[in-house]
């Protein structure tokens, strides 16, 4: 592992490392904040997962997370989108290939060589984390939280790791990926024709299946009302629907005005990481 960037922010360090991924076969990247508590004693971890179009750096640079974090005393990991390198498949199109990750495994040629975001993100990257920063951060308390297709990937990977992850926060997600524009392209391409294996990675089918609400993280949702992809991409009230039949906690915030930038998530990252670290018991 490489650290390739490194600054002091609010007395602690924002820091950029890269290193080889077994699971994406390609070269990966990660973003890790460190608050001053973590010059003394072992920190809780929240996940961020960006979205389409991103890498690790749009939410470092953009979302303001530092203040809080340190005031909180949590670590913020922020990996890359996907894969990236010359030999990664990639389409000329925003929303597929590179930067478009979508945190599934794709098991359809030619992604399934590189894209294996959902190993990556839950497998990997944490044991990666284990060894290199055990001393430092505590993996026993984890949270996790994205924005738009990162939104998606939080709650699908928070869903299906209801063991490991105390609380769930996004931005703008993705909620139902199968029934929707952007989950039409991608999923069948990462993922084939068959649309049980999309449901493996759609929250509203996930929490639609859970025999007992009561048992999952308690997750938040903030959506701007002015957000273009809105009415077309993101569907909340899907997941509303199925948190309502199993007696899930979810909250979704609608907010006037408000659309799908980093602009709106800075507005409403202080309330996201209070809440994490709420259930972190911080």
């Amino acid at each position: 592992m490489e650290k390739i960037d490194e600054h002091k922010a609010f007395g602690g360090w924002q820091r950029r490392y890269t290193h080889k991924s077994e699971v994406c076969n390609c070269t990966m990247t990660f973003a890790l904040y460190l608050p001053p508590l973590a010059d003394t004693r072992r920190v809780p971890v929240v996940y961020w997962l960006s979205g389409l179009t991103c890498t690790d750096e749009n939410f470092v640079n953009k979302a303001g997370a530092q203040r809080v974090a340190a005031e909180l005393g949590i670590a913020i990991v922020a990996p890359d989108t996907s894969p990236r390198g010359d030999d990664v498949a990639d389409e000329d199109s925003y929303d597929m290939g590179k930067g478009a990750g979508f945190y599934v495994n794709a098991t359809e040629a030619p992604w399934a060589s590189h894209y294996q975001m959902y190993d990556y993100v839950t497998s990997e990257l944490p044991a990666l984390l284990a060894d290199e920063f055990g001393t430092t951060l505590d993996l026993s308390r984890e949270a996790i939280s994205g924005h738009s297709m990162g939104g998606h990937g939080a709650l699908v990977v928070g869903l299906r790791n209801v063991d490991r992850f105390a609380a769930i926060s996004a931005f703008s997600p993705i909620c139902a990926p199968s029934e929707v524009p952007w989950g039409h392209k991608a999923l069948p391409k990462y993922l084939g024709d068959n649309r049980d294996a999309w449901l493996e990675y759609d929250a509203t089918a996930i929490m639609g299946r859970a025999s007992n609400g009561e048992s999952l993280p308690p997750i938040l949702i903030e959506q701007g009302l002015d957000d273009g992809f809105y009415e077309e991409q993101l569907h909340p009230h899907r997941l509303e629907e199925a948190a309502d039949q199993v007696g899930a906690q979810v909250e979704v915030r609608r907010r006037e005005g408000y659309d799908h930038s980093y602009f709106f998530i800075a507005s409403f990252m202080e309330d996201h990481l209070r809440f994490l670290a709420k259930h972190l018991g911080v």
